[in-house]
């Protein structure tokens, strides 16, 4: 039984040891690989930033190394339009030759061939060519000739030194602007290889001058140079790569970059492998994960020996765990017991503020209704007060109208009492002029035959006379009764604005009465609204402490949920604390 107890415990020690070492094992060689990657991109831009500061560190030598002889050409082009005469020229070159230290000569040839009288040629050397060597018939010569900027010819074997060199050629014009020849500085390719190699990139990385063909000005294989192409063997072409910007890129395990030189047709091509950069860092990763590798054996090593001091204190902890869990298990239960009780009462609860919470709803619905009457019952008074106003001002308007025509009427009566007197003076004129008449009427009695024209006549106006003072007895007549038919009209119209003075009155009142209806309708409305709101407010409140309630209910059940578990839990833990002791 002992030996088979040893035997798990052994079981057990090899578990945790390969279990605390997996992890850490995981860990080393994925941080290895994160490692290298970011290593990879980093040597990467590091290459590239290499291979440009190169390209930029030997362009800048080159470039420095031709000024003096650009700049003494151009200083040669300027001063020959003050003379052209051929001892002058011959003192300039040699002049600019001193300026010059590493040119092999300077020299100028003119338009015409030195065979001829105007012609002839001026060398920093004094050397004097053969018979057969004609300087128009030259390549640096020609080239000049057919443009206007500074020209580089393809290096050449020279006749002097018989070293190899390149020919940097530039137009020379008269005062007048005509072609008058070329001046021309031989520079040593040796000088221009010797700074290439000036200048490393890695341990295995090439730098070469090219043309803008690929052909090699420079290169450790002398052979190469101006015969040899960088693109014949290279993946690469010239078209993509030399065309005057800057380049680099890696491709194929290699580095490469590519870059112009100044104005001139000569390119810079950097390349080599990338394992020159990043040799020294799969050494350093390396290592690297070999130390975290002895690091998780150690650290495992430790943790099983830490381990195996801890299981000697489990049993006695074990022990103590299980008398604490058993008791810790009997107030569990009673905890749980405790918990359903609450729970019961607080579901009780909770029952009766849902009923409370009900009726608080209903309470609100119906003094919502009664705070609508009321606004409505405010609404229908206030059109009736404006209703009552429209009335009374109707009214205002009809007594107005009726006094107008009392007035009018009694205007009437004063005219026809003038009237009255106007009939008066004419039936005074009639009685007058029927006096008038019979007094004529005698008179024309007495007269016999010659007064009967004028008896007739004065018996017409006497007619007349009366017919007149019956018409105005006649109008007397009728303006009497015109008179008793005013003072009639003038009661009643009188009678009818006191009835109307009394409507306006009681229309007043009426109004009064509904403008107070209308001030307690308001009152009852706003009061409802409030009354509303209160209820609302209890509502909330309500609906929130039932709310509280329910999650102390689920809380009392939670928690009666948990004293289950913690029971179980216990128990489990009792069990455990067995298998420890």
């Amino acid at each position: 039984m002992s030996g088979k107890k040893d035997e798990n415990a052994k079981r057990k020690l090899r578990r945790l040891f390969f279990g605390a070492l997996m992890p850490l094992l995981l860990v080393t060689f994925v941080s290895g690989f994160v490692f290298l990657a970011v290593s990879k991109i980093q040597t990467n831009r590091f290459v590239i930033s290499e291979s440009k500061g190169a390209i930029a560190e030997l362009n800048g030598k080159i470039t420095d190394y031709i000024a003096p002889a650009l700049i003494n050409i151009n200083d040669f082009v300027i001063l020959f339009r003050t003379s052209q005469e051929k001892d002058v020229l011959d003192a300039l070159v040699h002049g600019f030759a001193e300026n010059i230290t590493y040119s092999l000569s300077f020299y100028f040839a003119t338009a015409e061939s030195r065979f001829e009288p105007d012609g002839f040629y001026v060398d920093s050397s004094d050397w004097t060519p053969p018979d057969d060597w004609v300087p128009q018939k030259r390549p640096w010569f020609i080239e000049s000739r057919n443009n206007d900027g500074f020209c580089y010819e393809s290096p050449y074997i020279d006749d002097m030194t018989g070293g190899l060199c390149v020919s940097l050629s530039h137009k020379v014009k008269d005062a007048d602007g005509k072609f008058a020849g070329v001046v021309a500085v031989d520079l040593l390719m040796k000088d221009l290889a010797d700074m290439v190699s000036s200048v490393s990139v890695s341990e295995h990385g090439k730098i070469y001058l090219l043309l803008s063909d690929g052909t090699y000005l420079t290169n450790e294989d002398e052979s190469k140079v101006t015969k040899a192409n960088y693109f014949a063997d290279s993946p690469f072409s010239a078209s993509e790569y030399l065309d005057g910007n800057l380049h680099a890129l890696i491709s194929d395990g290699r580095y490469f970059a590519s870059g112009r030189i100044g104005a001139t047709p000569w390119y810079i091509v950097v390349e080599g492998p990338i394992t020159d950069f990043s040799g020294a860092t799969m050494r350093k990763i390396i290592l690297f994960v070999l130390i975290l590798f002895v690091f998780s054996i150690f650290a495992s090593v430790l943790n099983v020996s830490m381990i195996k001091g801890m299981r000697k204190g489990e049993k006695g902890i074990g022990k103590q765990i299980y008398d604490e869990t058993q008791n810790l298990a009997v107030s569990a239960q009673e905890n749980a017991s405790t918990a359903q009780e609450q729970s019961a009462a607080v579901k009780e609860i909770v029952a009766t503020m849902e009923d409370c919470a009900l009726l608080s709803e209903d309470i609100s619905t119906k003094i919502t209704d009664v705070s609508s009457l009321a606004l409505k019952t405010n609404g229908d008074i206030a059109e009736g007060v404006d209703l009552i106003e429209g009335n009374v001002s109707q009214l205002h308007k009809i007594a107005e109208a009726n006094t107008m025509t009392i007035e009018g009427i009694r205007e009437l009566g004063e005219k026809i009492t003038n009237i009255w007197d106007i009939v008066t003076l004419i039936n005074s004129v009639a009685d007058q002029a029927k006096i008038i008449a019979f007094n004529a009427e005698l008179e024309a009695s007495s007269a016999g035959e010659a007064g009967k024209n004028f008896h007739i006549v004065a018996t017409e106006i006497r007619r007349l006379a009366d017919g007149i003072i019956d018409g105005t007895k006649e109008i007397k007549s009728k303006i009497g009764e015109i008179e008793k038919s005013s003072d009639t009209l003038i009661i009643m119209s009188e009678s009818g604005t006191a009835e109307i003075a009394g409507g306006v009155e009681r229309a007043n009142m009426l109004e009064d009465k509904f403008a107070s209806m209308k001030n307690a309708s308001e009152i009852t409305a706003e009061r409802a609204e409030k009354i509303t709101a209160i209820i609302k407010q209890q509502t909330s409140a309500t609906e929130q402490i039932l709310m509280t309630l329910k999650q102390i209910s689920a809380g009392v059940e939670n928690f009666s949920q948990a004293t289950n578990k913690i029971s179980s839990a216990s128990q489990a833990l009792k069990n455990i604390a067995e298998g420890l002791s």
